[in-house]
């Protein structure tokens, strides 16, 4: 090294490692046993995926300890590696490794983990940044919103078909080969498909982190909910309309679908997983969405999902509906809930195009993209924009298309 790119190398910060994807297994006899997989960005950001269970985003220094670890390097050699990279003291080096370290074995061994989670970085940062691949695709299996396969008619304009379990699985290896750690899975009502547990387990086998939109009535089975479980599905959300069961069934259009729902809900939340309930506040829930909070809040839920169709409602129900939204997460705050803002709502409940989810329309496209049923790839859910095929277009040619908005 000359004697001027070490004065720079004094001053400058180090640069962004390149671009990479690797796994780590725990060793047989291992008392811990758990997999890693890590994906660097190009501007040195990392996604540590931990069991396929829970996404962990990395700011730059985070995402260089995380490759160390992965890599299987002992404490010492990690320690001597970050000294001479950033200049940092070997006792602060070393804090620090086993303060990652330290947390990535405890997600490791917890239950019940949020799927996305964030190490030294703002949460709003990785959703500005430029990026090969989006963090999460929202996947509608199907768009069929009952047994009898009835479907909303702007769906039958837009798809002819869905895609068969053997293409569905080759979809998810091209988006795991394309870099994407998190697939949610919709619809329609996606336990429609009898294929799910297999999908699911496709994608645990991969590395995924897998999620599912459901309306929860065919969770009141255990013997199905064990299914999903044991297939590897990480989170899921519960939509319920109203803790009221004639405004819940009046908005489903379905007698009884409150208690299927709720034995549904319950028994979920009995299980090993990451539980959401979605709320959607229209018209005819909207008096009563706060106390619909509170119901969740004391039945045990710990996370809600709340939205509302403002851009599609008419101008003079917009301020009561804003309202009551702002009542409901302020309850949510209230009552200890987490509040989650970016999971689509299934198109059984809301038609994408009136979704309002909370964040710029711009800024929730930059890092996901939603797949029809027919393979049809879009910039997110609600934007009436093909970019391509998952099965017939390359990952370049959809990601990179002009129209994604970015």
């Amino acid at each position: 090294m000359t004697l001027w790119n070490k004065l720079r190398s004094w001053f400058l910060p180090p640069q962004p490692l390149a671009r990479e994807m690797l796994h780590y297994q725990s060793p047989p006899d291992a008392a811990d046993q758990y997999r890693l997989h890590l994906r660097l960005e190009k501007d040195g950001r990392g996604l540590l995926i931990v069991n396929a269970a829970t996404v962990v985003h990395l700011n730059q220094t985070a995402a260089e300890y995380a490759r160390l670890l992965v890599q299987g390097l002992d404490e010492d050699a990690v320690v001597r590696a970050m000294t001479e990279r950033y200049g940092v003291g070997p006792a602060q080096a070393r804090a620090d490794y086993r303060q990652l370290h330290d947390q990535v074995l405890t997600l490791a061994t917890a239950t019940d983990v949020a799927p996305d989670l964030y190490l030294d970085a703002d949460q709003a940062a990785p959703f500005s940044a430029v990026t090969t691949a989006p963090y999460r695709v929202d996947i509608a299996l199907t768009y069929r919103i009952d047994e009898a396969g009835a479907l909303d008619p702007e769906a039958r304009r837009r798809v002819d078909r869905e895609l068969t379990t053997a293409e569905w699985q080759e979809a998810l290896r091209r988006l795991w080969d394309a870099g994407v750690p998190h697939v949610a899975l919709t619809g329609g009502e996606p336990t429609l498909r009898d294929d799910l547990p297999a999908l699911i387990r496709h994608a645990e086998e991969l590395g995924q982190v897998t999620g599912l939109l459901t309306d929860g009535r065919r969770l009141r089975d255990v013997s199905y909910l064990e299914s999903l479980l044991q297939a590897g599905l990480d989170h899921m959300q519960i939509t319920l309309a109203s803790h009221l069961p004639e405004v819940h069934d009046r908005l489903t259009n379905r007698p009884g679908d409150w208690a299927a729902t709720m034995a549904g809900l319950r028994n979920a939340l009995a299980a090993d997983i990451y539980v959401v309930v979605g709320l959607v506040i229209r018209n005819e829930n909207a008096a009563a969405a706060v106390d619909t909070v509170r119901f969740l809040a004391d039945l045990g839920v710990y996370a809600v999902a709340l939205s509302s169709p403002l851009r599609g409602a008419p101008a003079a129900d917009k301020p009561r509906l804003q309202q009551a939204l702002d009542a409901a997460r302020e309850a949510a705050h209230e009552a200890g809930l987490t509040l989650i803002w970016d999971l689509a709502a299934p198109y059984t409940h809301v038609h994408p195009i009136e979704l309002e989810a909370g964040l710029p329309p711009e800024r929730d496209a930059r890092q996901h993209l939603y797949l029809e049923p027919d393979g049809d790839a879009l910039p997110a859910q609600g934007y009436n924009v093909v970019l391509g095929n998952i099965l017939r277009d390359s990952w370049d040619r959809i990601w990179n298309n002009p129209n994604r908005v970015r």
